[in-house]
């Protein structure tokens, strides 16, 4: 495929383009964008909670109806909750992570010239964002949008009749998830076919970076749960407007005595939740893969244990399809049940602790070069660890039933999954900047971005665990009702100070990126002397990413700081370099990595 095409226009090169890198950047300026209204939301409601009487500017002018003298309306505070869990969840780190670093890397890493189908490529993309208008049109409903939380459990979900915000804004919530399902199966069996059929000369699996394994694996989990949320938003369809009961018995509202019989809200859970928990990994085993290749290339050394990495991602894909009734402990599983899913629980913290120990073993000793990436790389690692840890409470079904549904929980799952995921998210789009838009991000901007970031999500989710211990409940509009929890209060206003100057302090990461996009200091081919296969295309894009012949690749891309000489002296790096490109074939004596 020779790299001249027929001439774009606008539309066919910035909208409807079906080139991989600019579908990238449509992924990740529309999941930052929706990632901007959910923190923005997320600090409205930490107001309300640190100061539930308080009467707030800011809410009378964004919320309008749904405020009362500029005290928010609890109706909407759980609205609020809903939203900001379901655009972060899937609109930012499912489809703005996976979306943007499987559609960057998976063809230049792979040596391919671009997706399997470009068509459905795009296809996905505006799915997606459809998908994510839809979303963003049911907060402007009448009633008010989804308020089931980002859960959606019936009654409240099944019922229009049962809070405002059952009705149309829950009917809109669940049109929006099944385009995403749709866009995010299109997208995943995409993924899946360019990495088995498009790799290039020499690519075996065994040679792909970590970042590729991750993907892989990830759109392996995405179809194989997706559909499953698919069809329980489908039978929750059913329920609220054709009179079924799949998941509503024997149900009472204001002394009326509704028709349905016969069917379980337990039968959603289960649904719900076998999706919802690969779900964690879907969204966290990307940014693993993206920490793996930058903590390697910015230590200059091979990762530590590639095939244990391997082997660790499968176990976790495999394991995470058979934890989820570990969200269900109090719902009245059985016991035995209950035990079965705590021992397949605590077994998935062990590949999860080789990652860890991989991580760290990579670091010990490495050359670090500690620009922003890799600093969000480390936090990563940082958060990962202390969000796992706490993961092994919520995974016995004895401890877990003491504090489920407080802000324990919320801790637990926002470190290990929200923030441990928005830190490979940023160390990607620093490391691979220069690879979208042949230009480098600030770099002293870049450092107070991630200490005011990991900072400021300590102080936020670490006060969490201990007043969740205390038994402070989560979703609460507020908790003056109950005298028991009055010694608590400061501390909810510490988190929201916490969470209002972590919010305010990613302006900085968007003034950083937008300016960078068209005044940031030109790149180089490979600013970061790294060994994959997209650092050889040139730094202007090109459709068919590298002209002329596909690379052809002799080892694998973890050849740092490689010596070959049995002397071991700094003498004999291969060039004179401490990095190998793949491409570069083995010499005489060398051994296959």
């Amino acid at each position: 495929m020779s790299e001249h095409h027929h001439k774009e226009t606008f539309v066919t090169k910035y909208i409807f383009t079906q080139d991989h890198k600019m579908i990238s950047k449509q992924f990740l300026v529309t999941g930052m964008f929706m990632g901007i209204i959910a923190v923005f939301m997320s600090m409205l409601f930490r107001l309300q909670l640190a100061w539930p009487d308080k009467s707030f500017t800011i809410i009378e002018a964004f919320l309008g109806p749904h405020q009362t003298d500029g005290i928010m309306n609890p109706d909407f505070y759980l609205a609020l909750v809903t939203i900001h869990g379901t655009i972060m969840v899937f609109f930012v780190l499912t489809a703005g992570l996976s979306g943007t670093f499987s559609n960057l890397l998976i063809p230049l890493q792979i040596g391919a010239r671009d997706m399997a189908s470009g068509f459905l490529n795009m296809v996905s993309y505006w799915l997606f964002f459809v998908s994510s208008v839809i979303m963003l049109i049911s907060l402007f409903v009448e009633a008010g949008p989804a308020s089931a939380g980002w859960t959606i459990y019936p009654p409240l979900s099944a019922l229009p009749q049962a809070i405002p915000g059952s009705g149309a804004g829950m009917t809109l919530w669940l049109v929006s998830m099944a385009i995403f399902v749709a866009s995010s199966l299109i997208g995943a069996l995409n993924y899946i076919v360019t990495v088995f059929n498009l790799r290039t000369k020499g690519m075996k699996m065994t040679r792909l970076p970590l970042t590729i394994w991750a993907f892989f694996i990830t759109a392996i989990i995405g179809v194989v749960s997706f559909p499953v949320l698919l069809s329980a938003a489908l039978l929750l369809i059913f329920d609220r407007s054709f009179g079924t009961s799949f998941y509503l018995s024997d149900i009472f509202i204001s002394g009326e005595v509704l028709h349905y019989q016969g069917g379980s809200p337990v039968l959603f859970e289960h649904l719900f939740w076998f999706l919802g928990h690969p779900e964690v990994y879907i969204v966290l085993l990307p940014a693993l893969g993206i920490t793996s290749e930058i903590i390697s290339t910015n230590s200059r050394k091979p990762i530590f244990g590639y095939r244990a990495m391997v082997m660790s991602i499968m176990a976790i894909a495999f394991l995470s399809t058979i934890v989820w009734g570990h969200h269900m402990f109090i719902s009245g599983m059985n016991p035995f049940l209950g035990s079965v899913f705590t021992f397949t629980t605590l077994l998935i913290a062990i590949p999860s602790a080789v990652k860890a120990f991989n991580y760290i073993t990579t670091l010990w000793k490495g050359n670090l070069q500690l620009n922003p990436a890799m600093l969000f790389s480390i936090g990563l690692v940082s958060t990962f660890v202390t969000g796992g840890l706490t993961g092994l409470v919520l995974g016995d079904s004895a401890l877990d039933i003491a504090i489920h549904d407080t802000y324990f929980v919320v801790a637990h799952f926002h470190l290990v999954m929200g923030v441990s995921a928005i830190f490979g998210m940023y160390a990607g789009i620093y490391h691979w900047f220069p690879k979208m838009y042949g230009r480098m991000m600030n770099k002293t901007l870049g450092y107070w971005h991630f200490w005011i970031t990991i900072i400021c999500a300590y102080g936020v989710f670490w006060p969490m665990h201990f007043i969740g211990l205390a038994g402070l409940p989560r979703r609460y509009y507020s908790n003056t009702a109950f005298p028991m929890f009055d010694d608590l209060a400061d501390i909810n206003k510490v988190i929201t100070i916490f969470a209002l100057v972590g919010g305010i302090g990613q302006i900085i990461f968007i003034a950083n990126f937008f300016i960078s996009m068209y005044r940031g200091e030109k790149a180089t081919q490979n600013p970061w002397k790294s060994n994959t296969l997209e650092w050889t295309t040139p730094v202007e894009h090109i459709h068919g990413n590298w002209p002329g012949k596909l690379p052809e690749v002799h080892r694998w891309a973890y050849d740092y700081s490689k010596r070959v000489d049995p002397n071991d002296d700094d003498s004999d790096y291969l060039h004179g370099q401490d990095y190998v490109l793949q491409t570069t074939p083995l010499l005489e004596d060398e051994e296959q990595s």
